[in-house]
């Protein structure tokens, strides 16, 4: 009997390619497009790149068509609400930076369709991820895609053995070119489709404005320096993210740059650029993808945002997380994003970056000429 798989499709080349590899593998493959949101604009802007539109569930659909496979249409709006939505503005209302795909890759991609997937009796599930999962000796380990430029292992650092256990991420070994090529030859009338690039669930791009309709508390505060001195007022720190330089409204004779937002004070402390470069940082809701935290410090490589490049740092496991000290200072390391921690090209786990919790005339500067 051929084993089952559940392929997440969203409508793009990625996953659908996904599902026409595993087809010629010899698959049961099902394709599932999920519902996540609705979109209330009826006219959308040229540049929107997110998902979820009609016609994305139509190119989803065609894809399988052509394939000779089902297609099923999961309405999962609730649970995207709750775990991507309701995160991504009570983590801005806190002073925070979060990563919304991250969100939604551990709470919808791998839960809400892993369970999903057990209900139609299939063993895996499959997405159009560039990364690799391989079965080792020692369990399953998670590796980069092959392909430097589109490689997403950073989102799937909360992946763990039984997620890896059950999941296929079939164009991992392939670059974005290949994948574009195959579907091409396949007949796929989104072989040559844009890939998503915006905030799926913000498709005007205005993120404060998103925000700002869904904050019922309206919290105003100070713009303060290092010193401690009033130098304005604004109207949210969700308005704000560490590194930020434009649209602080102030007027001063040099640059001033967002080091800090403190949720309690609701203050917003600005310095120079100086200011930004650390090097260290802790770690929350740590994941280590073997399942188990290394004994002892260890020499890792981290990326601090989804486009940074890895820097060397040693890894210290922690009673409530990690702490990180970096060979470099970093620049801007903004509370709520992941840092993602590798040896060459495994993916040993990664963490939410936490505040230092520094007074404001203790903040560490370092020279300028630091890398960005």
């Amino acid at each position: 009997m051929k084993e089952k798989v559940i392929v997440a499709m969203s409508g793009g080349v990625d996953s659908s390619v996904a599902a026409l590899l595993l087809t010629q593998q010899g698959f049961d493959v099902i394709g599932v497009t999920m519902k996540l949101y609705s979109l209330d604009q009826v006219d959308l802007p040229d540049y929107y790149r997110g998902c979820c539109t009609l016609d994305d569930v139509e190119d989803a659909r065609q894809v399988c068509s052509i394939l000779e496979i089902p297609h099923y249409v999961l309405n999962v709006q609730k649970e995207f609400q709750t775990f991507v939505i309701d995160y991504f503005c009570s983590e801005y209302e806190k002073g925070r930076t979060p990563h919304p795909c991250i969100a939604c890759n551990d709470k919808i991609k791998f839960s809400f369709l892993m369970n999903r997937a057990i209900s139609l009796q299939a063993k895996y599930i499959a997405t159009g991820h560039y990364a690799r999962i391989e079965e080792t000796p020692n369990g399953f380990v998670l590796k980069r895609g092959r392909d430097p430029t589109k490689d997403q292992s950073y989102v799937l650092f909360g992946m763990g053995q039984e997620e890896l256990k059950h999941t296929m991420l079939p164009i991992g070994n392939f670059p974005k070119e290949t994948i574009r090529k195959i579907a091409q030859d396949a007949g796929f009338s989104n072989a040559l489709k844009p890939d998503s690039q915006d905030i799926c669930f913000i498709p005007f791009g205005d993120y404060k404005q998103f925000l700002k309709d869904r904050n019922s508390s309206k919290s105003t505060g100070d713009i303060i320096n290092t010193d401690g001195e009033v130098l304005g007022t604004h109207e949210g720190i969700e308005n704000f993210t560490v590194g930020q330089r434009r649209g602080l409204g102030l007027s001063t004779g040099e640059p001033l740059y967002v080091l800090e937002l403190d949720h309690q004070s609701q203050q917003v402390i600005v310095g120079l650029e100086s200011g930004l470069y650390r090097n260290e940082t802790n770690l929350s809701k740590v994941n280590y993808v073997s399942g188990v935290p290394p004994q002892e410090p260890i020499d890792v490589q981290v990326k601090i945002r989804y486009k940074a490049k890895e820097s060397a740092a040693t890894l210290t496991p922690t009673s409530d997380g990690a702490s990180i000290i970096f060979n470099e200072p970093q620049r801007a390391l903004t509370p709520g994003q992941a840092a993602v921690f590798y040896k060459d090209e495994l993916v040993v786990g990664g963490g939410i970056i936490e505040p230092m919790h520094k007074k404001h005339n203790e903040i560490q500067t370092f020279s300028t000429t630091c890398p960005d």
